[in-house]
């Protein structure tokens, strides 16, 4: 009988460990560009924020500029203020993401955790210039 307890004990660690693991631990990270065109606080019972990154893409079927949207979650105060500035001001950001292994209700309505927001520097206008023709000498052609 003490050996079964042990061996339960061994197991109950186990199985706390790996759901530990899975709800923490991330399978994949990574960035996307682009603007943020929708971002709320979604939920019943947890309550999460939720946006939508619109990327810019080229697609070779049609040739055409098209916006894919990127669902994401993101649960830290300071990443939800800069998400909250950047759609406000409608710049083009970066978003710093890690992919979970399994999508939980306290973490949000995706696996994509956004986990920092970078602006992305603002491009330089170009002033068009008046290029004003050269004058002819009409005596000259005369």
């Amino acid at each position: 009988m003490r050996k079964f307890k042990i061996f339960l004990f061994i197991l109950l660690l186990v199985v706390l460990g790996i759901v530990w693991f899975i709800s923490t631990g991330y399978y994949a990270s990574g960035d996307r560009a682009g603007t943020i065109s929708n971002f709320s606080e979604k939920g019943y019972v947890f309550k999460t924020w939720e946006g939508v990154l619109m990327e810019g893409g080229y697609s070779g079927e049609t040739g055409t500029l098209s916006p894919r949207p990127w669902n994401f979650s993101a649960k830290d105060d300071a990443v939800v203020k800069k998400v909250r500035e950047a759609l406000a001001s409608g710049e083009r950001v970066t978003l710093l993401y890690q992919e979970k292994f399994i999508k939980f209700p306290w973490n949000g309505d995706t696996k994509f955790i956004v986990v920092d927001v970078q602006f992305l520097p603002k491009p330089e206008r170009i002033q068009p210039q008046r290029i004003l023709p050269t004058p002819v000498d009409t005596a000259e052609t005369l």
